[in-house]
């Protein structure tokens, strides 16, 4: 009777869902995430009357756990004592199930908190099926839990609770019976990531945009922008709302429409606008050129280009836009202006009323955005990104990184970059974390002084503007972040001592390609290690192919639903491209080497595009790179590979310092223990060694620089 009531008071007040059947196996280890106080009343009104409740002696504390145990049979342990679980084997082997939460305490993040080794420990010893539940909605119960500042609370939000099929946790193989808890843990630890991510329904852009509006309030402020913009959700939505109106007069259904624009609240806007509309903005990069920019849009036969006077103007793009033949181009100022007093009526009295109603609506596997690969590697491609693919990998960063409501992200990483797109502008919008966008990484005493100014505490960029930023600096400008990511390039020491000698910062490297919307893998507070790039996240697949003449590791293909529909290609306009893989369909070739050691973290060994073979060995070129950056740390240097009739090809350093010598990089490389193969034939001066607009070095330009100087006349 008392389990009855309490199912149907949480029915009523919480609107309580569970999605999913409990198993019962011969012997059962049921976990859940630890959102509230709530969470014992609801795994209680769903499990068993003879499970055995393990509690944490803190939790003891909360009448409302004593007063539910007094109809459960229970046993209190204390998380610090390892001894404290053994005893629950024997309950486990007896057939009876056993429930605890792995955490041991309530979160304080929203996020996963840290997962004890004991409770897995135990399912591997007993050889238990481990049932996790998933709790959400929880954490927002006013009254039961213990968030606390920036966090949205309700008297009564819905709570859901996800029950996953059950899966064993083997024994790890380990020296010692500590390595083997704490292997067993992480196990545990990847497991209820695994659920989290896999517990949010599949949905578009937009429909997560429309319920984080619903979730976090129409009045919370949410996206400033250096022109002085401030929008909260509901200018946001009213903003998406009257330019998707605009847009759609000027195309059509699942129309390809251009947008160059940079990171402002405008632009925020109008991406959601068109999400809204059933068309696909293809972002594009306004620093490729003319070229560039004309291949983007024979690629995916864009008809229309989006942009605005001013940006044209401060960016002095207008001689390139002119030059762009096969396309209109449509300015903001003069859209805004064709905003009739009958749209203004649709927007006021039903859109912003019923914005559901008032929107085209997409399939979460259908095409949401086209961005083009950098081209640092030859031309650039449009990848053709779905709603889900952007989604979930969202979804996978955020069971992995304890970013909340109470975060603020600044966002200077451009739009058409997918770290931009996704971390700048997705991430934020549907998760309530608050962001400023800034138009340009590349105003390197700017930018740090924006984020001691808005109090940001999320930083990402490339580890080479993360490198300008540090040398202008005050040692105070990044106090409040918490969070630094870096990634699309190798993080090195020089950067990530000087973020923490300097600032006090721990740098968190990462890897993604725009191909996986972007991330890949991700060091996290949690689980970190240096010279790797991090755990892959936790619906990501992988393989290594062997590849000749590399002995570690292979080549990385990755699966996940993060990944991209495929490509578009000039030589094949709108024609999709899924992704290629030796593995079969739903594969993709990262072109990456790379090597997972015994902890699960990843490490890359360079592009495989990015080696030589010299005398038959294969060489590194970023070794080399590593080799010059040892020499001389304070210029940027660039190494390339050309045809060589003697040795089949020769490694030629390109680099800023004029005072660098061979002489120096052989010392470099012996410090390193690198082998001779890595030291360059030759070296080469240049001014400025060329970059791409997301910071990476650009290396077909440099190539072909370089084939100029050494096809000039020595003096």
């Amino acid at each position: 009777m008392l389990k009855l009531f309490i199912r149907l008071l949480l029915r009523v007040l919480y609107r309580l869902e569970v999605r999913g059947q409990l198993p019962r196996t011969a012997r059962t280890l049921i976990i859940g995430n630890h959102q509230s106080f709530l969470d014992a009343p609801i795994l209680f009104t769903i499990l068993p009357s003879d499970a055995l409740w393990v509690v944490h002696s803190q939790v003891m504390k909360q009448w409302i756990f004593r007063f539910l145990l007094r109809a459960a049979d229970h046993i209190v342990i204390d998380a610090t004592n390892p001894f404290a679980l053994k005893s629950t084997v024997d309950v486990i082997e007896s057939g009876r199930p056993v429930v605890i939460f792995p955490e041991g305490r309530v979160t304080v993040t929203g996020a996963l908190m840290k997962v004890y080794d004991g409770p897995a420990f135990i399912a591997a010893k007993s050889g238990a099926s481990v049932v996790p539940i998933i709790l959400d909605g929880a954490a927002r119960a006013r009254g039961f839990t213990r968030m606390t500042g920036d966090y949205q609370l309700a008297w009564f939000p819905k709570i859901t609770a996800a029950i996953f099929p059950a899966e064993v946790i083997p024994m790890p193989e380990a020296p010692s019976g500590k390595l083997r808890r704490r292997k067993a843990g992480e196990e545990m630890r990847r497991l209820l990531q695994r659920c989290l991510a896999k517990s949010r329904p599949r949905r578009t852009l937009h429909d997560a945009f429309l319920e984080a509006v619903e979730l976090h309030g129409r009045g919370r402020l949410m996206v400033e922008d250096a022109g002085g913009a401030e929008l909260t959700y509901g200018g946001v939505l009213k903003g998406s709302l009257a330019l998707g109106r605009l847009v759609s007069r000027i195309s059509q259904p699942d129309e390809v429409v251009g947008v160059l624009m940079p990171n402002a609240a405008a632009t925020l806007a109008l991406a959601l606008g068109i999400f809204g509309i059933r068309r696909i903005p293809a972002m594009l990069n306004f620093t490729a050129g003319v070229d560039g920019l004309q291949s983007a849009i024979r690629a995916a036969r864009i008809k229309t280009i989006l942009t605005s006077q001013a940006f044209l103007e401060r960016g002095k793009l207008a001689p390139i836009v002119e030059k762009l033949q096969g396309v209109r181009i449509v300015l903001l100022e003069d859209l805004r202006k064709q905003l009739s007093l009958a749209d203004k009526l649709w927007l006021v009295l039903y859109a912003l009323r019923f914005p559901r109603a008032a929107t085209i609506r997409s399939k979460p596997d259908d095409p949401a955005v086209v961005l083009f690969t950098s081209g640092s590697e030859g031309k650039p491609k449009g990848v053709v990104l779905s709603h889900w693919a952007i989604l979930s990998d969202i979804e996978q960063a955020l069971a992995v990184v304890d970013a909340s409501r109470a975060d603020k992200i600044l966002s200077a990483m451009p739009v058409f970059h997918s770290f931009g797109l996704t971390a700048g502008f997705m991430l934020p919008i549907v998760s309530g974390i608050r962001v400023f966008l800034y138009p340009s990484p590349l105003h390197y005493s700017i930018v740090p002084e924006l984020f001691y100014d808005r109090d940001a505490t999320i930083m990402f960029a490339t580890p080479t503007f993360l490198k300008h930023y540090a040398k202008r600096a005050h040692p105070y400008d990044f106090r409040r972040v918490r969070l630094l990511l870096g990634g699309a390039e190798k993080v090195t020491d020089e950067v990530r001592n000087i973020y923490m000698d300097k600032f006090g910062v721990r740098l968190l490297e990462g890897y993604g390609a725009t191909e996986c919307a972007p991330v890949i893998a991700v060091n996290t507070a949690m689980r970190a290690k240096a010279g790797t790039v991090g755990e892959l996240l936790p619906l990501m697949e992988y393989r290594l192919e062997p590849v000749p003449g590399i002995e570690e590791g292979g080549m990385l293909h990755v699966k996940g639903p993060n990944l991209m529909l495929g490509y578009w290609r000039e030589s094949n306009p709108r024609v999709l491209e899924p992704p290629e893989s030796i593995f079969g369909p739903g594969w993709y070739n990262t072109g990456d080497l790379a090597v997972v050691d015994d902890d699960g973290f990843l490490k890359l060994l360079g592009r495989m595009k990015r080696f030589a073979k010299v005398a038959g060995e294969m060489v590194s070129l970023e070794v080399v790179e590593k080799i010059a950056d040892t020499a001389s740390p304070h210029k940027m240097h660039g190494a390339v590979s050309l045809p060589d009739s003697s040795r089949g090809e020769m490694i030629v350093l390109v680099s800023q310092d004029t005072h660098l010598k061979r002489d120096q990089l052989q010392q470099a490389a012996r410090t390193l223990g690198a082998p001779d193969l890595a030291i360059p034939r030759r070296v080469v001066y240049i001014d400025h060694i060329p970059l791409l607009g997301n910071g990476k070095k650009d290396y077909p330009k440099l190539s072909q620089k370089l084939e100029e100087l050494l096809a000039q006349p020595e003096a």
